[in-house]
């Protein structure tokens, strides 16, 4: 029975360990906190720090095969297990591109591949040297997460704002639509696609609030974004789950925003949406097996469900029987024991065959389904 190792152990690693039970697989996780939502579900839980190369180093050596669910990793410890022969999807040369955001810009540049003009520069004497470039997106290099590490600033009176660190200064440009297009990539350098997504985010917290597939593009958009997707992760030169974030200008032009080589939250809808899920996916690349139909089955619309503002604590899941009740529809719970705002603690995802009564549903969801907390913030 093949062994398969994740480092981390969220919301990410749970929905994989939930599609594993489906296989013959004995699974393995290493997070630091024994409640971790994915615990409760791998055969071996191992309490580690996923930061610490030894640690790294001795779980991965305990398993065939080892992935992420969170770009914070040791890099150093993958490239040990790396140098021993262990196989690690994706390999530590694509995680090291993806998960500094001056070394993936320059990796877009480097390969041809369309992204909004940038500016790398250092902490806040940086900022003030470069306003000749504002209106822009100031990103931090490294440790940026789920909307943090993010700011917008347009002009000189933003820079307040700013970060004090290493970063990636992006020109803004007009955005008329996010989409995702999920990558797949086995062993060989087989390439499966996803359907493109379209994503509709939270303006305050800058965190995916909802998502509707498929994105509405015309033809030449539609190829055009298919296209950069399968550029960036052919160019990655990995096997792996990557999802590529895309900007469209109102002329149909695509530029490539960022890139995450793993599962990812633009695709929870292909749990119940699409014939094979990224979940499934990602285990059959980790298993060898062949890749899936990734053809949707329905129209789909994904909100996540997000902590409400002013609320802590242990969770409350306001208007679920309600939600429950509603037709094709499906509720995803994570089981995160702490609620607070804007924490992902879940998502649902409706079908359907038209896409202004998705919507219209999913809005229903947004104000019916509320995550509150015992306590009061």
């Amino acid at each position: 029975m093949k062994r398969i190792g994740i480092l981390g152990g969220g919301q990410l690693g749970r929905m994989l360990l939930q599609q594993a039970a489906n296989y013959p697989l004995e699974t393995w996780v290493m997070e630091s906190d024994p409640d971790c939502p994915a615990a409760g579900l791998c055969h071996h839980f191992v309490k580690g720090d996923i930061r610490d190369p030894d640690d790294v180093v001795a779980f991965g050596r305990q398993v065939d095969v080892l992935t992420i669910e969170i770009e914070h990793v040791s890099l150093e410890g993958l490239q040990a297990l790396e140098a021993e022969g262990r196989t690690v999807l994706p390999n530590s040369h694509a995680l090291g591109i993806i998960r500094d955001k001056s070394l993936q810009k320059a990796f877009y540049a480097e390969h041809g591949i369309p992204t909004a003009p940038f500016r790398i520069i250092e902490g806040m004497a940086g900022l003030h040297r470069n306003l000749d470039f504002l209106p822009a997106v100031q990103k931090l290099a490294t440790g940026g997460y789920d909307g943090r590490g993010v700011q917008i600033l347009r002009t000189e009176a933003d820079l307040s704002k700013g970060f004090d660190a290493r970063s990636v200064l992006e020109k803004l440009i007009p955005v008329h639509k996010e989409v995702a297009v999920m990558v797949a990539i086995d062993a060989a350098g087989r390439q499966t696609v996803y359907p493109a997504v379209e994503m509709v985010f939270d303006p305050l917290l800058n965190l995916l609030d909802m998502q509707v597939c498929p994105a509405d593009l015309s033809e030449a958009e539609g190829w055009k974004a298919e296209a950069v997707a399968l550029s960036v992760a052919r160019n990655l030169r990995s096997p792996g789950l990557f999802a590529v974030e895309l900007l469209l200008d109102a002329a149909g032009n695509v530029y490539v925003n960022e890139t995450a080589p793993r599962v990812h939250n633009s695709g929870h809808h292909s749990i119940e949406g699409n014939h094979c899920s990224q979940f499934d996916m990602l285990l059959r690349l980790l298993a060898g097996y062949p890749a899936g139909n990734t053809d949707a089955i329905l129209p789909s619309v994904m909100v996540n469900l997000l902590g409400e503002d002013g609320h802590a604590g242990t969770p409350v899941y306001e208007g679920l029987p309600e939600v429950l009740a509603m037709p094709n529809t499906h509720v995803h719970v994570y089981g995160k024991g702490e609620t607070r705002p804007g924490r992902k603690m879940g998502h649902v995802t409706l079908l359907g065959g038209d896409r202004h009564d998705l919507l219209h549903r999913a809005g229903l969801v947004k104000r019916t389904l509320r995550v509150k907390g015992t306590e009061r913030c």
